[in-house]
């Protein structure tokens, strides 16, 4: 049921036509769409920079331009029964949204552009109250980047607006929180060339300021394992800092063209880093290697006189929660999802001016943000991991590429473990 145009919310819930894929693409699901700005938004712009679900696939962030960011209870309420089959039994992620009881949706006036969003860690019950130690706040928080340099953060549950982080100098362009009970580290990456790293538990204090780029730092990513640190600005390389000394570990070369996102994997493991030349690099972030390219060959003609490299210039790269899968977001208006083992695109979706992909916490949905402020909510493929990536993945939570590669096992072993088969 399509929202009435006078509704305050300002926004309507598209439920896709049935036919619009083929078998075996992604099927939109669900789309978002901005209401009319107010007149008092004059200054601001309408693009969707970017989208966030919580850990706990509870809440949906949407950066809907127009100086808004708004706080969506997930499933969203009028695409329940669309939305019912593709997620997850997953007991804990079940037990926790239904914890939401009547949560509501929410608007957060932000005063400026936003531009990056980042959700806190989600943690279980017995570690939350030594972790997230925020006066006033629940577990949960939204940290918000906006034009003028600031960062704003939220409590997810009130809506509250909790801190306001001063210190870069232009546009903060992208978040990060540190995992686990580090998770009140906040990392950000802004357009004046630096990252800086927040403690939230010392009420926003600034700890560190990383500088090492000399163009805009255009998007930052923590590993899972809270070890290192990935940036990239517009330059063709990208930089891996250490989330203990915030020392410089190495310089990543190897793109023709700017890096523009990055994404650690479930494990660790891998780093992928998205590029204006059209490709995506997977590395081994411990030693710096270049293990596989993904190059997106545009498949039709390039609307513009220009040559087929700016029509694929990628925008947006990310990881499936289960590591088998890479989604990317590209100038050809196509969503392309890869088959890590594969190397390979193994499906499609056609997105106009899209900026930003991310994948729901429990898979099967990715969700993908556009120039014209939209919100579109696809189908993705789920695979049942085999015991053989189960075991990697467990292992390579704890053990570094060298730690593998000095085990006493088999060097086919060592290769499937660190990667080296792909």
């Amino acid at each position: 049921m399509e929202t009435p145009p006078g509704d305050p919310r300002r926004h309507r819930l598209l439920l896709a036509k049935e036919e619009t894929a083929a078998e075996g693409e992604p099927l939109l699901v669900a789309e978002l769409r901005p209401g009319q700005p107010q007149p008092f938004y004059w200054k601001s712009t309408c693009e969707t920079w970017s989208v966030a679900f919580s850990p706990d696939g509870a809440w949906f962030a949407w950066s809907r331009g127009h100086c808004v960011v708004k706080l969506l209870p997930w499933p969203l309420e009028e695409s329940e029964q669309s939305c019912k089959a593709l997620e997850r039994k997953n007991h804990c992620a079940k037990s926790e949204a239904k914890g939401q009881g009547g949560a509501k949706e929410k608007m957060l006036e932000c005063g400026q552009i936003v531009w990056g969003l980042a959700f806190s860690p989600w943690l279980s019950p017995g570690t939350r109250k030594h972790a997230l130690r925020i006066p006033g706040a629940s577990s949960l928080v939204l940290a918000t980047g906006l034009k003028d340099g600031q960062i704003k953060v939220w409590q997810v549950e009130t809506g509250h607006l909790l801190f306001i982080l001063s210190g870069h100098l232009d546009v903060v362009r992208d978040l990060s929180f540190a995992p686990g009970e580090s998770c009140s580290i906040l990392v950000s990456a802004s357009r004046d060339k630096t990252l800086r790293v927040w403690d939230l538990s010392q009420n926003g204090k600034q700890l560190q300021v990383l500088s090492g780029h000399v163009q805009w730092v255009y998007c930052c990513c923590i590993s899972p394992d809270g070890q290192m640190l990935c940036s990239a600005a517009g330059e063709k390389s990208a930089l891996l800092w250490s989330m203990h000394s915030y020392l410089l570990l190495r310089k990543l070369e190897g793109h023709q063209g700017c890096v523009v996102s990055c994404e650690f994997s479930p494990d660790s493991a891998l780093l992928a880093t998205a590029s204006y030349d059209a490709s995506v690099i997977l590395w081994d972030p411990y030693t710096g290697e270049q293990l596989r390219s993904l190059c997106h060959i545009p498949l039709q003609p390039s609307l513009e006189h220009s040559s087929d490299y700016h029509a694929s210039s990628l925008r947006s790269v990310c990881f499936s929660p289960e590591g088998l899968y890479l989604a990317t977001v590209a100038d050809d208006r196509l969503l392309r999802i890869w088959a890590l083992e594969l190397g390979s695109p193994v499906s499609f979706a056609p997105v106009k001016n899209g900026l930003c992909c991310t994948y729901f916490p429990h898979g099967g949905i990715i969700a993908t943000g556009t120039r014209d402020g939209h919100v579109q909510f696809w189908t993705a493929p789920q695979a049942l991991s085999s015991l053989k990536h189960l075991c990697r993945k467990s292992i390579r939570r704890f053990l570094t590429t060298y730690q593998v590669l000095v085990l006493p096992i088999p060097q086919k072993v060592k290769e499937f473990l660190t990667y080296r088969t792909l």
